[in-house]
């Protein structure tokens, strides 16, 4: 199930906050668990994220930074808008198609990675 692009996103490439998780720990120490695991961050990279922002432009290109374009799917928040679901719509298909990405990304955003995550393939 898609969620809003809602994640710690890095900066600079770099983010360690959540590389805190369990090391403040004074009565046990979890350093063997911690070894042995993904860094939280990573785990939020497995998320599919969706364009849901209101047509945010900017938040949607913060999210195919983070969560990259194979991961991100088409969403609107239809109809909880004030026009009843078309605003949403019509500023978040203007916000994608004025990103700087290509063609094959816009594609697979509207359409191919849904129908890849449902198992449909598009019809010749």
């Amino acid at each position: 199930m898609p969620v809003g692009m809602v994640a710690e996103v890095p900066l600079a490439g770099r983010s360690f906050g959540w590389d805190q998780l369990g090391t403040r720990t004074a009565d046990e120490d979890f350093a063997p668990l911690l070894a042995e695991l993904d860094r939280p961050l990573d785990h939020f990279k497995r998320f599919i994220g969706d364009t849901a922002l209101a047509g945010s432009r900017g938040g949607i290109a913060c999210g195919l930074d983070f969560f990259g374009a194979d991961q991100v799917v088409l969403g609107t928040d239809c109809p909880f808008d004030p026009e009843g679901g078309a605003l949403f719509i019509r500023e978040i298909i203007a916000a994608i198609d004025g990103l700087d990405v290509s063609e094959a990304e816009r594609r697979r955003i509207y359409e191919g990675n849904i129908r890849r995550l449902a198992g449909h393939r598009r019809r010749p």
